[in-house]
């Protein structure tokens, strides 16, 4: 029988050092629900751009989010929020895209609107009206990206990361959506 030799200051295949994850240290689903809600509402309003879509992207982040907590390695763990919340918004728009909606009636000044809520007008506070609006007319490809860098400030990296797409593709559609963005506000 051969001997396998573990090369010179390598570790052997079995992991030694290796701990568990302390459960301590990854919260609960309803203290993520609590402390983070803020946080994943404003990123749902930026990349949906509407009340009503940011909430129901926030309910399901949260469903992930508690199946996912299970597997959680600590870590950043906004940045782990913000991956479940981009590829929720990206899953969406791809089902969207599949099944198309039906527009409203004609008649839709008839419907009563409801008041948008704090939260609305939290996020909507953070950026001028008429920006969150030509935020909404970028496609979704070039609007994740533009959201995640320049409204909460993440690196090319971390966008990367987060979007798993290269760096190389972050740069490249930041710079689309921005100079869509210069383009309509130049008109």
């Amino acid at each position: 029988m051969l001997a396998l030799a573990t090369p010179i200051g390598l570790s052997s295949p079995v992991v030694e050092n290796r701990k568990a994850p302390d459960p301590a240290s990854i919260p609960t689903w309803e203290e993520v629900a609590e402390d983070y809600g803020r946080f994943l509402y404003s990123l749902a309003y930026r990349l949906a751009g509407n009340h009503h879509d940011a909430q129901d992207l926030v309910q399901e982040v949260l469903l992930r989010v508690r199946r996912g907590l299970v597997n959680y390695k600590p870590g950043n763990f906004e940045g782990w929020l913000s991956r479940i919340t981009t590829n929720a918004f990206l899953d969406r728009v791809r089902k969207q895209k599949r099944r198309p909606t039906v527009s409203m009636p004609e008649d839709a000044e008839n419907f009563i609107q409801g008041s948008p809520g704090i939260e609305a007008e939290m996020a909507a506070a953070d950026l001028p009206q008429h920006l969150q609006e030509l935020l909404a007319e970028l496609q979704p490809e070039y609007r994740a990206p533009v959201v995640l860098k320049d409204v909460l400030g993440y690196s090319y990296e971390e966008i990367a990361a987060n979007l798993d797409i290269p760096i190389g593709t972050v740069r490249s559609r930041i710079h689309r959506g921005r100079g869509r963005l210069k383009e309509a506000l130049s008109v």
